[in-house]
């Protein structure tokens, strides 16, 4: 959530969150961080303008 509390109104994607934290990019680290944003979203804490695109909720 910093990520988005830095950027407001900013789009991410899941690999631009890793970019962004400086986290290891591969395809399993990548599902992880798509689910917790899919279930932060249900919470209704990002909202998902577009599919695979997350931002936090104005």
């Amino acid at each position: 959530m910093n990520a988005f509390n830095q950027h407001p109104g900013q789009v991410f994607r899941a690999c631009e969150l890793h970019e962004l934290l400086d986290v290891p990019i591969n395809e399993a680290s990548a599902d992880v961080t798509r689910s917790r944003l899919g279930r932060l979203t249900r919470q209704g804490f990002p909202t998902q303008p577009e599919r695979g695109r997350y931002q936090k909720r104005t």
